[in-house]
């Protein structure tokens, strides 16, 4: 395995952690969904996955995964267009 399949791989696992980890955190009461830890954990772990499945040519989750932070992005800049 070539160091760029491990360093691919291994972001695919930290998106993972990130991801399941940041979603039972919010089940569990430890953060809540708006929380900057919860959005960052999210952002972050969606940027991993989309480049993870683009490099396996999984192009459905790329999608996905891309919408998922775009939709975390604006969670986090959504109190800068509250209207005043």
């Amino acid at each position: 395995m070539s160091s760029l399949e491990i360093f691919i791989e291994t972001l695919g696992w930290i998106a993972s952690v990130l991801i399941v980890g940041s979603y039972a955190l919010n089940l569990w009461g430890k953060i809540e969904a708006n929380s900057k830890l919860y959005i960052w954990a999210n952002i972050v772990g969606g940027l991993f996955f989309v480049i993870n499945t683009y490099y396996h040519h999984a192009y459905p989750s790329t999608v996905v995964n891309t919408i998922w932070v775009i939709i975390a992005i604006g969670l986090l800049l959504k109190p800068f267009f509250k209207k005043k």
